[in-house]
């Protein structure tokens, strides 16, 4: 995607709000709309420091320790009475080893961390010398949480590990339990992530496992009596068609949950995106042609039902330096939770969370505007708050890209995109007025269509919803307290009913 230099015209409608629309293709700092009781973002002069400034509340992101500042990676969440108990594997900060971690919320904006490590990793030459991904699941009254041991030292290079406890926060490791990948896979490394499923008709527990077979990525399932005796290898469920994932041989913390009838298998596949597959029954075989939720930004999603909705939880991929205009690809990050609806005309989708769209906490900044622009518009649209949300609908003519354009530093060619592509049939995020590409999801764009959208921004994590279509996970460091603005290249586009809105806490 090229970008080019121009002089541009505007074209703007209003109801109800004004925008900002001096536009100009130089340098220069951005002048733009405040209100006092916002967060002032003009005394962070770098990416890092404006970084370390956001209260972060709905993408929970550990405290900073002694050790350094903490991230959260493979989420593991369980539900019980009203309460979401989320594991992590814990990344930096004090974690020895990706240790496992808990925070708890009841809503997803209120978070309560535990400081101290659920599972620590073994600090001898033990299997589990590195912990990770697994799940909790409770059998009668007592809770079980799987994990992978993880040791390139021993023979098998990860086997599947238990801890036992009395209570969803504490847990003792069982000495000398584990499962080895079966004979038939021909390889000893890549065997993790255990989804555990318990069924109480049969007092049996299935785990969902990640394998790999033949440099192939496969996941396999293990059944095992509720007291955790006799492991029973079932086989293979899925297998990666790489003619559509990918080449990739780990298609990793798999989960299976039902919604509307019908089982789905959701999947990340390794430094890659979050995909699904579905079938009729939950253990498969799955053979469906699997679709992506999410773009690559997005990793590591488990689901998490209260009995009424099923949420992904996963994380949201950072930087190792805010201020790389360049790349965005270090492990964990944020904590992300996203809604799972059914899709019309069949799959799942992403939608946001109910609370964070909730009317009694919003405080509006803009209503009920519209902005018409031509090829090479960049009009000044919105202000970039340390939390909000922007909806509304567009429909266009033409087939060159459109969408949101971040203002970094004053620069027009450091704009951070969020961009529309008609002619690639994506949605795709992009740096440095699109020279860079970060990465994108598929979409299916119509031109005279009209398709209704909601972007909603907590510090420096974004997700743009094509709503009921699909979802798309950013990350814009370095851009609050500045402008955003709507632009278009090679193309007439209409946005209508745009709304913004933050919060009232």
């Amino acid at each position: 995607m090229k970008r080019r230099s121009a002089m541009f015209a505007v074209s703007i409608l209003l109801s109800g709000a004004v925008l900002l629309a001096a536009v100009g293709c130089g340098g220069g700092e951005t002048t733009v709309d405040t209100d006092p009781h916002d967060k002032d973002f003009s005394p962070y002069r770098t990416a890092s420091a404006m970084e370390a400034a956001y209260d972060y509340k709905h993408f929970f992101l550990p405290e900073e320790d002694a050790a350094g500042q903490g991230y959260v990676g493979d989420p593991m969440p369980y539900y019980e009475d009203g309460t979401y108990y989320i594991y992590y594997l814990k990344d930096q900060g004090d974690s020895y080893n990706h240790s496992v971690y808990l925070t708890t919320t009841q809503d997803f904006v209120t978070y309560e961390e535990y400081q101290e490590p659920v599972l620590e990793a073994s600090r001898g030459s033990e299997q589990d010398a590195w912990i990770g991904t697994g799940s909790v699941v409770k059998v009668g009254e007592k809770y079980y949480f799987f994990y992978t041991g993880h040791n390139t030292s021993r023979e098998y290079h990860e086997t599947i590990m238990v801890a036992e406890g009395d209570s969803p926060t504490s847990f003792v490791k069982k000495e000398g339990w584990e499962i080895l990948p079966p004979e038939s896979l021909g390889q000893k490394n890549d065997f993790r992530d255990p989804q555990a499923y318990y069924d109480a008709e049969t007092d049996t527990i299935t785990l969902t496992i990640t394998a790999a077979q033949s440099d192939i990525g496969r996941i396999v399932t293990y059944t095992l009596n509720g007291d955790l005796s006799d492991p029973q290898y079932g086989g293979i469920i899925f297998t990666n068609p790489e003619d559509i994932v990918g080449d990739v041989w780990n298609l990793e913390c798999s989960d299976t949950f039902q919604i509307g009838g019908r089982w789905y298998l959701t999947f990340s596949a390794q430094d890659g995106a979050l995909w699904y597959t579905s079938s009729d029954t939950r253990y498969g075989v799955y053979e469906e042609e699997p679709r992506p939720l999410d773009g690559q930004l997005f990793y590591a999603a488990k689901t998490v039902t209260d009995g009424t909705n099923t949420y992904m939880v996963g994380w949201a991929r950072r930087s190792e330096s805010p201020s790389s205009t360049q790349d965005v690809n270090a492990w964990a990050g944020n904590l992300v939770v996203q809604k799972v609806v059914e899709r019309e005309g069949g799959g799942i989708v992403l939608a946001p969370v109910d609370a964070y769209l909730a009317a009694d906490v919003q405080r509006t900044l803009l209503s009920d505007s519209t902005v018409e622009l031509s090829a090479g518009d960049y009009v000044d649209a919105f202000t970039c708050q340390e939390r909000f949300v922007v909806t509304g609908q567009f429909s266009y003519t033409g087939t060159g890209d459109f969408g949101l354009a971040f203002d970094y530093n004053g620069r027009m060619d450091r704009y951070k995109l969020v961009s529309f592509s008609p002619e690639d049939q994506e949605i795709s995020l992009s740096f440095n007025l699109g020279s860079v590409y970060i990465t994108g999801t598929p979409v299916t764009l119509e031109a005279g269509r009209t398709y209704s959208f909601t972007y909603l921004q907590e510090g420096s994590v974004g997700i743009m919803y094509l709503d009921g279509e699909t979802a798309f996970t950013v990350r814009v460091y370095g851009v609050s307290g500045r402008a955003v603005r709507l632009f278009a290249e090679n193309n007439s586009v209409t946005f209508s009913d745009l709304r913004q809105f933050t919060y009232s806490y």
